[in-house]
């Protein structure tokens, strides 16, 4: 049986808005559902230190002994998935091991802003870095990026290596050799035309997903509900990772084309062919200490998306750990932010890594 296409983003256009329309009310009623229910977004307080065009940087106050620390979350959500509530929030983990915690906050492009790409991605963490920097006597943070926000950190340290003291990649792939991961795979099987000049809206690119690859996106997040009913600890974060999952983010269609087309397909990143604000980057550019931390059972940063260009790396300084699949995530793409598990044994090893790379 053939496997559905993704949706192909220049055709009938009026449909689409109406099919869009209609997505993001029925969104909209299940997010304001869940939030009367008690399962809304319950983040720590910030305070905003620094802006530009699609982000803004958070600092989040606390007293301060240890290293600061950048968190960059994929851009096509909201970034509350790493303050999901007490117990599960790598904000507030981070917190109390006393880093200097700041979080990367991607705000939605204004409408017809489609033409942002990597470069301005980039550009934008190398901005809030210095931000940090300067706040802190030239010291720069630790860099932990989640999902596509990893590979965004990765291309951004990689084009100012002193950036950051140190990267940690949370599921991020920045290797895509056909076979690194299934869902790489299915993607460039695709021959969807992504505009340029627009936005895709967020809820768009999750119909996508879920369409091309319902083992990945849909599938396991059912299973994840049926294995929680019986704890209601997972139950509940579960249920919370859901809500989290209704807001999406739009974005530039320049940024989707050339993830698709420059890293997904070409891997120009992995093969040292990556032009990004008129340089050409590639592993040898990374020159600071690097973590991986991976889930064998997530498909899209699998550990074959990150050892091939650690390989090419000129410093030996790399370390890649697992962390085991859990139940109440929804996707074990996410455990590493919202399982308990995760929080009990591999944040502490995060933090023991990064205080010897201080």
């Amino acid at each position: 049986m053939e496997r559905p296409k993704a949706p192909a983003f220049g055709l009938f256009p009026d449909l689409r808005l109406a099919q869009r329309v209609a997505m993001d009310g029925l969104r909209s009623l299940q997010t304001g559902t869940l939030d009367l229910l008690g399962f809304g977004a319950q983040e720590c307080p910030y305070e905003v230190i620094a802006s530009g065009p699609h982000w803004r940087l958070r600092h989040y106050p606390g007293p301060q002994t240890g290293a600061s620390v950048l968190l960059v979350p994929a851009p096509i959500k909201r970034s509350f998935i790493w303050d999901l509530a007490p117990g599960v929030s790598a904000v507030r983990f981070c917190l109390e091991r006393q880093f200097g915690v700041h979080l990367m906050e991607w705000l939605p492009p204004e409408e017809g802003d489609g033409h942002a790409g990597i470069d301005d991605y980039a550009g934008a963490l190398v901005a809030a870095g210095n931000a940090i920097a300067a706040r802190h006597s030239g010291l720069p943070p630790f860099v932990l990026g989640h999902s596509l926000g990893g590979t965004l950190a990765a291309i951004a340290c990689a084009l100012q290596p002193v950036l950051a003291r140190g990267l940690v990649l949370l599921g991020a792939p920045i290797s895509f050799e056909p076979r690194s991961s299934h869902f790489r795979d299915l993607v460039v099987a695709q021959d969807g035309d992504i505009p340029e000049d627009d936005t895709v809206a967020g809820s768009l690119l999750s119909q996508s997903c879920a369409l091309l690859a319902p083992e990945t996106f849909v599938w396991p997040r059912l299973m994840d509900a049926a294995f929680s009913l019986a704890d209601p600890a997972a139950l509940n974060t579960h249920i919370r990772v859901v809500r989290w999952g209704l807001e999406e983010v739009p974005l530039p269609g320049r940024l989707v084309h050339q993830i698709v087309e420059w890293l997904y397909r070409e891997d120009r990143f992995r093969r040292g062919t990556l032009t990004v604000a008129g340089r050409t980057l590639g592993p040898d550019d990374l020159r600071i200490p690097m973590l991986a931390v991976v889930n064998p059972a997530d498909e899209i940063g699998p550990r074959a998306a990150v050892e091939p260009f650690f390989a090419r790396m000129a410093t030996g300084n790399t370390r890649i750990i697992e962390h085991p699949a859990e139940i109440g995530i929804g996707l074990q793409h996410l455990a590493i932010l919202a399982g308990r598990r995760a929080h009990a044994e591999t944040w502490p090893a995060i933090a023991d890594w990064m205080a010897a790379n201080a």
